[in-house]
């Protein structure tokens, strides 16, 4: 899996979830639970994971839906 999408707003990231569950794409959100953790608000970012070969589809999708602050920078 991949990493997509980087985020704090549990609000956005359901939203996330709703586009690519949609899509059909595979996903996975990881670091939810340290999210829900009240030890410092905003302290671990979720991260939504695709695979590997629905990565460029998701990010299409994503930057449609005027997500592109919140995408992981593409890795060279």
């Amino acid at each position: 899996m991949r990493e997509v999408l980087l985020a704090q707003d549990s609000v956005l990231i359901s939203f996330v979830e709703a586009l690519l569950r949609d899509a059909g794409i595979n996903f996975a959100v990881l670091d939810r639970n340290l999210h829900s953790m009240h030890i410092a608000p905003g302290w671990a970012p979720q991260r939504v994971m695709v695979d590997s070969e629905d990565w460029d589809q998701a990010r299409r999708l994503l930057l449609d839906a005027d997500l592109g602050a919140f995408l992981t920078k593409e890795r060279p």
